[in-house]
């Protein structure tokens, strides 16, 4: 009977087939109609409070009212999975790389994936971030074998359009946007939480391809050569790793062989 009551309201809030819902609402001076139509307006309006403190830029890009029909559409088709506003909206980006209004905007989908990145490095575990010391009692011939393990909060967002400026440039906090050229070429960002705030960093091509090689569990030597060096063929490989070292990029390294963690 609960999860029939319970089927019967999921419908009548977010498909607005209520009569099922209704049959089961004890009616007074409020009718039961009313009731749920009272229950779906909530609904609906706190999911798409909770998207567009999630995705401000986007909001930015497309206005209010747009917003508002997007988040109310994709609230149909994903409704909250889990007991939890923060982690709702982790298939905004998606669907609106699928949402037919959206389709004069095709960098719209790319800058909701660098929000949610941010979103998602916010509320990600803390971590010591891997300093240069951390290195120093590691053999030099050993370093080339280590795997070096992201920081919680990394997060790679690669787009076939400028999606840092775009995002830059449509903060709320801008009074003035400037023109962003959005055929300009495409970025890669890490997005990163060492220290409390999030930052944006833009990344070359091998430096993208060598932290993705080294988010799936390549050593260094292997994402270097085989990732890095053959996106970018005079790669900086030293120059990329020092920065990583210096903006926290990394939380330790492990031996590849041994797997064991050295710090």
């Amino acid at each position: 009977m609960l999860r029939e009551l319970q089927d019967a309201f999921r419908r009548g809030v977010l498909d607005g087939d209520g009569a099922d819902a209704c049959a089961l609402i004890a009616s007074d001076a409020i009718p039961a109609e009313r009731r749920l139509a009272i229950y779906r307006n909530n609904t609906f309006g706190s999911l798409a409070t909770v998207l567009r403190a999630a995705f401000p830029v986007v909001c930015r890009l497309v206005g209010e009212p747009f917003f508002r029909q997007a988040a109310a559409a994709f609230v149909r088709t994903a409704p909250p999975r889990v007991p939890q506003l923060l982690a709702y909206g982790d298939g905004f980006p998606a669907f609106l790389a699928g949402f037919p209004p959206a389709r004069p905007l095709p960098y719209l989908s790319a800058t909701a994936s660098l929000e949610w990145a941010r979103q998602e490095a916010l509320f990600a575990a803390d971590a010591v971030p891997l300093g240069a010391d951390a290195l120093a009692a590691v053999p030099p011939e050993a370093v080339a074998g280590l795997g070096f393990v992201l920081h919680p909060s990394a997060r790679l967002v690669a787009s076939r359009f400028p999606v840092l400026r775009i995002w830059q440039a449509n903060r709320p906090e801008n009074e003035r946007v400037p023109r962003v050229d959005v055929n300009a070429g495409g970025e890669a960002v890490l997005v990163l939480r060492p220290d409390g705030a999030v930052h944006n960093h833009l990344l070359s091509p091998g430096d993208l391809a060598l932290l993705r090689a080294l988010g799936d569990g390549a050593p260094l030597a292997m994402a270097a050569a085989a990732a890095a060096a053959a996106a970018e063929p005079d790669f900086d490989l030293q120059g990329a790793l020092a920065g990583h070292l210096t903006r926290g990029t990394f939380a330790g390294v492990q031996a590849h062989e041994e797997r064991e963690r050295v710090w």
